[in-house]
């Protein structure tokens, strides 16, 4: 089968459209950050850099870390520049982009997200380091996609709508970070549970200013769940259609945050610089 060109989108260079990237920028390690100003700083970390590549808001360097080639890409804020950033980065691996024909050997991709959360444990510090092990999405970038959720997925998605309501036309869905890059980033450092990916960052999660929230205490019964001791544990925009869009494709994907404010107590963190650098160095010395 032969892809055409309104369904892969290369432009003049021959680089997928919105990434502007060529298959040989590339690592089969891969960053995800939505701050573009926080590829430098990741990169900055890096022994070399091999290459730097900018296209609207999607900012790429690769370079190498102590001899491991990575890619730190910038997706911008929300679900569905990931659609867009997993679909090209898949391509980039999978797909011959010279013939638009799919390769016979298909290759697997190392994603993890590195990004900033809302916490929904009371009892959690700001700048807590959180592993998602799994992620609900309150999204709708994987009902566009025929993806066939484990049984394992299903379950743990039945006991959260038992034990949470969502407003009328909300219709979650919930994937499973990779096991394997769950194992590379777990620690005593780390606390791990069920992310949340919402759609927006005020009304979606609960939030009210002069247009309420529909469910301005969704924070609050997310963060009562409980599940043989699984928690919800933070609420962020990106994971959800990482992980949905990262398995049905074959690649190994989880995401690692640092909690910048804890809902339930209304605090915010007034300064990230540090633990940011902590947690990129962290993540670098374990992918």
């Amino acid at each position: 089968m032969q892809f055409p060109a309104t369904e892969l989108v290369l432009d003049s260079n021959r680089a997928v459209y919105h990434l502007g990237l060529q298959p040989e920028q590339l690592a089969l390690r891969v960053i995800l950050v939505g701050d573009q100003d926080r590829v430098v700083k990741i990169s900055r970390f890096f022994d070399q850099i091999d290459s730097r590549v900018q296209h609207r808001e999607f900012v790429t360097h690769t370079g190498t870390y102590k001899g491991k080639r990575i890619t730190v890409l910038s997706t911008g804020i929300g679900t569905d520049n990931i659609d867009i950033c997993m679909a090209e980065l898949d391509a980039l691996v999978n797909i011959d982009l010279k013939t638009r024909t799919q390769k016979d050997k298909q290759r697997s991709l190392e994603i993890v997200r590195i990004g900033t959360c809302g916490m929904l444990q009371a009892d959690m510090p700001i700048h807590s380091f959180i592993l998602s092990t799994h992620a609900l999405g309150l999204d709708n970038i994987a009902h566009f996609y025929p993806i066939q959720f484990s049984l394992n997925e299903q379950m743990l998605l039945n006991e959260v709508l038992s034990q949470v309501s969502f407003p009328t036309g909300v219709n979650p869905y919930l994937s499973e970070a990779h096991p394997q890059m769950i194992n590379k980033l777990d620690s005593q450092k780390v606390r791990k549970g069920i992310t949340v990916t919402s759609s927006g960052f005020y009304g979606p999660q609960g939030r009210s200013l002069r247009l309420a929230s529909k469910m301005p205490d969704i924070h609050l019964a997310l963060g009562k769940f409980n599940d043989n001791g699984q928690q919800i544990v933070n609420f962020e925009m990106e994971s959800s259609a990482i992980f949905a869009l990262g398995n049905a494709l074959g690649h190994a994907c989880t995401s690692i945050c640092l909690g910048v404010a804890n809902r339930p107590q209304e605090i915010f963190s007034t300064g990230i610089t540090e633990a940011m650098d902590e947690l990129i160095l962290y993540v670098l010395d374990r992918i």
